[in-house]
């Protein structure tokens, strides 16, 4: 009986021995458990610390932004600063606080800030503006600001006054640009100077027995500046050595036939041999100069210029460069450069203010040391972050004038900030194809966007409408729904897509303003 006794005594001690085991055990899991999440949720947060710290070399690919140490929280809830909204995914950055001064912005492409209350400004890059696709409704904090360096082929629409003064702020080619982009191709005055690629004139004078006088290379034919047909009648003239796909009578290297070679030092020696280089422009506008101009100034070769007839304003100096626009025919052009060619004493006043290294333009001299970018500099802004800086400083200006009871500052681009005429093609000869299937397009094209800029000025109904304002701006007027009926048929007729019309028309229809009946008819859209 006692054994027995005993026997369940030890039982129940072994019993409450595991018992006691297996919540002690249990005990340890959870608080392992707990450690483990614990250590878990802190390498995360290092690791997403880390890989913010690590986004901008993969996400930013510009050089010399200024950008602000984020921790999670920031990089999330921008809700402190202004938002600066890139409705063109130019940077790619989904989320960067950078620093201007002594303002911050955040800039971002995510589209999910659209509505957001901290949302300033949207910023456009011109070849991607696009009709169908624009952040409406817009309401009266909203700027819009337009970044756009390039010519009028790659987006027409941008060039009529009733799209260009949609915007607030410019950076485009044009002087008269909130932020000037005129002397996007030009790193320095120095280069011009240099003297490092300078084949003396009697070097030149020998190589003319295997050279033409001049030299042309491109490989962007027809363009809206009809370019090649000038250069097709001049060759009739004069011999010219032309490379590229455009008018190719001669073949460079193998290594250099990539256009992409066109800034190589073997290519820079092969142009620099020449007297002459034909420096055309893709388009005729003003302000618009590019490599084309300023790479042989670099060279020491002297450029036969059609372009920007604004480029006076530009030269290094007064004689620098031979203007075809001062010549009535590609015939007197061919003549006068023959002149050039055979008098040395002639010549030489052409490259006088490089060989003494004398840069005289006020003007230019002044854009230079005055821009807040850099070109190939990496001590320097390139000329996106200073237009980001220059939208988010504006805003922050009107932040503040508003915080003193002040009324914001309103600004908004005009026609000159992209000023190009219609193109026009050169017809010199019989013998000369007159057109070409891409010329002829240029001129329609150029109708075409004037039609569309049209439809678009329209669009601000939705931005006004929406935000309980009755008044319609068009073309720089505010009117009262009284534009006559056919001025919105016809911009409805045209420029839109099935989308923004149907949008426009509920739009319309939610106003006390008389519709057209002749766009009431929803078989239109089709």
């Amino acid at each position: 009986m006692v054994w027995i006794q005993r026997r369940k005594l030890l039982a129940s001690c072994l019993c409450v021995t595991a018992t006691v085991f297996l919540l002690v055990t249990l005990q340890v899991v959870v608080e392992l458990g707990k450690f483990e999440r614990k250590k878990f949720k802190t390498s995360s947060l290092q690791d997403g610390q880390a890989k913010m710290q690590e986004e901008p070399a993969h996400l930013y690919p510009l050089p010399g932004k200024e950008t602000l140490t984020l921790n999670r929280k920031t990089h999330l809830e921008p809700e402190s600063h202004p938002i600066m909204l890139w409705w063109s995914p130019l940077t790619g950055e989904t989320g960067r606080l950078g620093q201007c001064g002594a303002d911050a912005c955040f800039f971002t492409i995510n589209r999910t800030f659209l509505h957001h209350p901290m949302t300033k400004a949207f910023l456009f890059y011109g070849t991607d503006f696009n009709i169908d696709s624009l952040p409406l409704p817009r309401k009266a904090h909203h700027d819009w600001a337009l970044f756009h360096e390039e010519s009028p082929k790659n987006n027409y629409k941008l060039f009529h006054k009733p799209v260009i003064t949609l915007f607030n702020y410019t950076a485009t080619f044009s002087r008269h640009s909130h932020l000037p982009l005129t002397t996007q191709y030009l790193e320095g005055v120095e280069v011009l100077k240099s003297l490092r690629y300078l084949v003396p004139l009697r070097s030149k004078n020998d190589l003319r027995r295997r050279l033409a006088p001049l030299v042309y290379v491109q490989s962007d034919c027809d363009p809206p500046s009809d370019r090649d047909s000038y250069v097709r009648e001049l060759m009739t003239y004069i011999e010219v050595d032309s490379y590229g796909e455009c008018l190719r009578n001669k073949d460079l290297p193998q290594q250099l036939k990539n256009p992409a070679s066109m800034d190589a030092d073997g290519f820079y020696r092969i142009i620099a041999q020449y007297k002459f280089i034909l420096a055309f422009e893709n388009a005729v506008c003003d302000d618009y100069i590019t490599e084309k101009f300023w790479r042989p100034l670099k060279l020491g070769v002297v450029p036969v210029y059609y372009g920007s007839p604004s480029i006076a304003d530009w030269l290094p100096s007064n004689r620098s460069a031979i203007l075809v626009s001062e010549f009535a025919h590609p015939r007197e052009l061919a003549s006068y450069i023959r002149q050039l060619d055979h008098d040395d004493r002639l010549y030489e006043a052409y490259i006088e203010w490089k060989l003494k290294g004398e840069v005289s333009n006020r003007r230019l001299l002044t854009a230079l040391r005055e821009r807040k970018w850099g070109v190939q500099d990496v001590h320097q802004d390139n000329y996106i972050d200073a237009f980001e800086c220059m939208v988010c400083s504006k805003v922050w200006d009107n932040i503040r004038l508003q915080e003193k009871g002040f009324p914001p500052k309103t600004w908004k681009a005009d026609v000159t900030h992209l000023s190009c005429p219609e193109p026009a093609a050169f017809a010199f000869s019989a013998l000369a194809p007159r057109w070409s299937s891409l010329r002829e397009m240029w001129i329609p094209s150029f109708e075409q966007s004037k039609r569309e800029a049209q439809a678009l000025r329209l669009l601000p109904l939705q931005t006004l409408l929406l935000s309980g304002r009755k008044s319609v701006p068009f073309y720089g007027r505010t009117t009262a729904c009284s534009q006559h009926p056919s001025t919105y048929s016809t911009a409805f007729k045209i420029g839109m897509s099935p989308m923004v019309k149907r949008d426009f028309l509920t739009i319309w229809k939610n106003t006390s303003c008389h519709f057209p009946s002749v766009i009431t008819d929803f078989t239109m859209l089709d």
